[in-house]
């Protein structure tokens, strides 16, 4: 007999969970019950056993890229900035390269159902599932997104809504989102384009993106931006003095960087 209705709903949750985790053969995320974690004064539980894709590197510095074109307009400014970064670093030696258009990527919006405080994962199955394991394994992870209604674009703000399983598992399950070995080598880069030339249009945007960085392991000094303004209709960025040569520069620059990060 069950002390609480919250204690019922916790364990029956952790019950459905891992019998889809059986089904999906997805490995299991095994939990010592304490406490109701959203009842008043409660605990929270102690995860026991946490199942973790290691980052293997080869012979030679292997440099892991993710890079995630955040606006619903494919092949508009934000991601042609992206891609002139992306022709930059992907030229030098050892660097991987994974491009993802979030509008292709299938990620929902976060429930806010706090569900990932206690079993350490999201209860939705959408594209997430793939970028969790990708976001933890890149050595340096790009999000190109535009600015829209003075934010950062919907597509690209569910994404880092999403990254509250990373901020629950490492502020309230205290456990690690990457190896002791890897904080401080990891790096994160905003690149991002708006149509207003106000020099504040950014400003609502950059709070978001380095809270997406700092709950996996990037920290304010590791991130680096590109943010071009006054650029409005599709291709326009071309047009831009400096863009082009802006984004080849960060590249490298990055790439130097993480080269040594990674040798150390």
């Amino acid at each position: 007999m069950y002390k609480s209705e919250g204690v019922r709903e916790h364990l029956e949750m952790t019950d459905w969970w891992q019998r889809e985790e059986r089904m999906s053969g997805r490995p299991l995320c095994i939990f010592m019950h304490r406490r109701h974690p959203f009842g008043r004064g409660h605990e929270s539980c102690r995860l026991l056993n946490m199942f973790y894709t290691p980052v293997s590197k080869v012979s030679g510095m292997q440099m892991k890229v993710l890079a995630i074109a955040g606006s619903p307009r494919r092949h508009g400014n934000s991601e042609t900035l992206l891609d002139w970064f992306l022709e930059s670093i992907g030229g030098e030696e050892g660097v991987q390269i994974e491009k993802i258009p979030i509008v292709e990527a299938n990620v929902n919006p976060c429930r806010g159902c706090n569900a990932c405080e206690v079993l350490n994962r999201c209860v939705q199955r959408d594209g997430m599932d793939a970028l969790h394991d990708k976001l933890v394994e890149a050595d340096c992870i790009v999000i190109a997104a535009p600015i829209f209604c003075m934010g950062i674009n919907a597509q690209t703000k569910a994404l880092i809504d999403r990254a509250q399983v990373f901020r629950s598992r490492k502020y309230v399950l205290k456990l690690p989102i990457v190896p002791e070995e890897r904080k401080g080598k990891r790096m994160g880069v905003f690149l991002s384009s708006a149509g207003q030339k106000w020099d504040y249009v950014f400003d609502a945007a950059i709070p978001s993106i380095k809270c997406f960085y700092h709950v996996l392991e990037v920290r304010d000094r590791d991130i680096r931006y590109l943010m071009v303004n006054g650029v409005d209709r599709k291709g326009e960025i071309e047009e831009h003095p400096t863009a082009k040569s802006d984004a080849y520069r960060l590249g490298k620059n990055i790439y130097a960087d993480m080269k040594g990060r990674l040798a150390g």
